[in-house]
């Protein structure tokens, strides 16, 4: 097995970067509710990212497993359409869960703010540090580790 490429190494962690800033931005501004696996809901958030993209954790994610994926080259071909099938469902189930809940106010927020790629300016919010660290620290600690284990398998013999 070959070492990445140094460039690889540097593209993966700009877009892991890039990842996780955008992460933290998002849940500095919905806080806990992120992190929820069930159907409740908070209030509708179009503030920060959200003013910009509907998914910005999902897109945050994609792009996380993308640079991983790019360290371990050619692995962003597969993770990158996978996340996105994956992705895709989520969305079309969270969509239709927050229309019911929220009404109208989200059927409006759908129509001015795309579900992936972003566009216009974002709107300030609140937004809490705290809350974003202490709501990413699992994130956190499975990028070192994956990290770690990747430089540490570069050092290997190969």
């Amino acid at each position: 097995m070959m070492l990445p490429h140094p460039r690889f190494w540097i593209v993966g962690l700009f877009l892991m970067i890039l990842a996780e800033s955008l992460r933290l931005w998002a849940v500095g501004h919905i806080g806990r509710i992120s992190r929820t696996r069930q159907d409740e809901v908070g209030a509708l958030m179009d503030v920060g990212p959200y003013a910009r993209l509907r998914n910005p954790l999902y897109v945050g994610n994609i792009l996380l497993f993308s640079g991983i994926g790019v360290i371990q080259w050619p692995g962003a071909l597969v993770a990158i359409p996978l996340l996105s099938l994956y992705y895709q469902q989520i969305v079309r189930w969270e969509e239709e869960n927050l229309a019911e809940k929220l009404g109208d106010p989200y059927r409006d927020y759908l129509g001015r703010v795309p579900r992936w790629l972003p566009t216009g300016p974002a709107k300030k919010g609140h937004w809490s540090f705290r809350t974003a660290l202490r709501s990413e620290r699992s994130t956190l600690l499975a990028i070192g580790l994956i990290l770690g284990a990747l430089f540490l398998r570069s050092l290997l013999p190969q």
